[in-house]
């Protein structure tokens, strides 16, 4: 059965939720676009091409929004999102940027810890974090006052409180334009719309980061158990989308 079947089923009030998404997006091209006709966006929309950044890349295009696109390909990433990542580089109307990390950093890290350090310890797995998503991340937001996430409240009980626009950060606002979407709502928009989606979602992965550290879930497991499945619940995190204020910064990054 594939995701589609499995789960597109809309909320009775999915037609005013994608409408205040729309209103979202149009928001932040708007307060965060070009300057001056032709230059850069100063909003870029973070994409692990998951079923949820599908969704809001389809938006940005469908609108046609001045809003930049980025991705993180740390150098562990599946074949299945590699080969969707390409497939959106080419159909794309919104400039598709690649961040990878420091070559150097990741040989130095594997050469000292070793390729499967992420599974000695938390610090470990953290500290390739940093090398591969938490360095890329600041490269690819340098210059943006605004960035885009497809963060939802019901992810997980640490994404719970998720605003819509959050500005707890003084230095750039953080736009989640389906913070009130249920996993029924985008993938009904994913049916609805004929968006391309990893099929690695067809294989019972809902939540896609790096290889070694992403598995299928079963029946019953919560939504996130498929990441760092061998850490205490309250770690699941890299550091992208952890505040400062957090407890689970102290121990690392999303």
């Amino acid at each position: 059965m594939s995701a589609i079947e499995l789960n597109a089923r809309a909320s009775a009030d999915f037609e005013a939720k994608l409408a205040q998404t729309i209103e979202v997006l149009q928001q932040a091209a708007r307060e965060h676009g070009p300057l001056a006709a032709g230059g850069d966006s100063r909003v870029s929309q973070a994409s692990s091409l998951g079923a949820e950044d599908v969704v809001i890349s389809h938006l940005i295009n469908s609108l046609q929004l001045d809003i930049d696109i980025f991705v993180l390909e740390t150098g562990q990433l599946h074949p299945e999102t590699l080969a969707l990542l390409s497939a959106l580089q080419a159909s794309s109307r919104a400039p598709v940027q690649v961040f990878k990390p420091a070559q150097e950093a990741v040989v130095q890290f594997v050469a000292r810890e070793g390729k499967d350090a992420m599974y000695r310890s938390i610090e470990l797995r953290k500290a390739c974090c940093q090398i591969r998503k938490m360095e890329p991340l600041a490269r690819a937001l340098e210059g943006k006052s605004a960035w885009i996430t497809g963060l939802r409240r019901e992810q997980s009980g640490a994404r719970a409180e998720v605003p819509l626009i959050d500005t707890t950060d003084a230095s750039r606002v953080k736009f989640n334009p389906l913070a009130n979407w249920s996993w029924g709502d985008v993938w009904h928009f994913i049916a609805l719309n004929h968006v391309a989606y990893n099929p690695l979602h067809d294989q019972f992965f809902p939540s896609i980061g790096c290889a070694p550290c992403t598995r299928a879930i079963s029946l019953g497991e919560d939504f996130r158990a498929g990441r760092w499945w061998w850490e205490d619940e309250a770690a699941k995190e890299c550091g992208l989308h952890v505040k400062a204020a957090d407890p689970a910064t102290e121990s690392t990054p999303t």
